[in-house]
């Protein structure tokens, strides 16, 4: 992938990592705090679809719940 995918030619670097935080009303910091999370729940709800997926006994609605949570979390953020 090319530099430009990550960062926006003309825009300085700092900039890169301020504009889309400040776009949803959130400063850097508090928006690394919800991605760090969702990040980790994805990987939790990925871990337990391949659990499922060797052994349907297990797991078989954890990785659907926390994605409906993640969901209503998401849409929910800024109202």
């Amino acid at each position: 992938m090319s530099r430009s995918a990550f960062l926006r030619p003309g825009i300085s670097f700092l900039r890169n990592f301020k504009e889309h935080p400040e776009s949803v009303g959130e400063t850097y910091t508090q928006h690394f705090k919800v991605a760090a999370r969702f990040s980790v729940l994805l990987g939790y709800a990925a871990f337990a679809a391949i659990v499922h997926a060797f052994i349907p006994s297990l797991f078989e609605s954890t990785s659907s719940r926390i994605i409906k949570k993640l969901h209503s979390d998401m849409m929910n953020r800024h109202k």
